[in-house]
């Protein structure tokens, strides 16, 4: 009889033996809701200041993989760990920015009030805020340009300006892993720019960058892209791994190449690639 182990893990102190600057690693995991595999045999392990794209069709399970980093999906089977190589890591040291939803919008709270809940980890939502939490606001606020718009609740806000309050409150928590839900899809030019360079930014400091996406582009902004669907068809630098053959793998053979080599995939997706020097820096 087979033993089945499922366990996510934030308080790893020693790294695995060959990867000492690991900062998130995954060996066989498993996800499945029901009879729905969405994730297979996952293993993949992600370093201090890389940024990682994580990139598949829909139901690929980008988005399942990011939940179960984080802790809010439980693996059906295998073992997560996330830590800082010297020592424990604690949960608020992992904070996940989920996709934008009506829901979201339709919460009665300003700018201000959405950012300082990234705070919250650390002190409770009833916790005095200290200096520290200030400056981790205030920080995070013009990070993302952000404040001419504090005092305004989230639904008078455009889509652009919401995903900026909600990467804001993931980075207001001074996270070591940053995971980022779809962070640019049809947004515009100005939070693109923005989000891209946070994201160059935060790798910079040694903080470790998970973002998903569906464009090819974006992905290529990355240091490793990890081509997703429900098992891992190819992972490293974006050159490598987003081949057309990985990519019609991973589509189902959805895929036509131009003649400039440019990648074009059956789905509709948009991207402005103005700022795709930004991530190179």
């Amino acid at each position: 009889m087979d033993v089945v182990v499922s366990e996510h893990v934030l308080d790893e102190a020693t790294p695995t033996v060959g990867t000492p600057s690991a900062r998130v690693r995954l060996r066989d995991v498993h996800v499945s809701y029901g009879a729905i595999e969405a994730v297979r045999a996952v293993d993949l392990t992600f370093a201090p200041g890389e940024v990682v794209a994580i990139i598949g069709p829909n139901g690929s399970g980008k988005s399942t993989l990011l939940s179960t980093i984080s802790g809010l999906v439980r693996p059906t089977r295998g073992r997560v760990t996330v830590h800082n190589g010297s020592g424990a890591l604690a949960k608020h040291e992992v904070a996940h920015v989920l996709q934008t939803t009506i829901a979201n919008e339709a919460l009665p709270l300003t700018v201000r009030e959405t950012v300082r809940m990234g705070c919250y980890g650390r002190r409770g939502a009833f916790g005095r805020l200290t200096s520290e939490d200030r400056s981790a606001i205030s920080d995070a606020v013009d990070r993302m340009r952000i404040g001419d718009l504090v005092d305004r609740q989230l639904h008078e806000l455009s889509g652009g300006q919401r995903q900026r309050t909600y990467v804001a409150q993931g980075l207001a928590q001074r996270a070591q892993v940053l995971l980022l839900d779809e962070p640019i899809t049809g947004l515009d030019l100005v939070t693109q720019e923005t989000i891209a360079t946070m994201m160059t930014e935060e790798a910079s400091l040694g903080h470790t960058v998970v973002l998903t996406t569906h464009d090819v582009g974006t992905a290529r902004l990355a240091d490793t892209a990890v081509l997703m669907a429900t098992r891992v068809i190819a992972v490293g630098p974006p050159a490598r791994a987003l081949t057309p053959e990985n990519l019609g793998q991973a589509y189902g053979g959805h895929v036509h190449v131009l003649d400039d080599g440019t990648v074009v995939l059956g789905e509709s997706h948009h991207h402005d690639h103005r700022f795709d020097d930004q991530l190179r820096g």
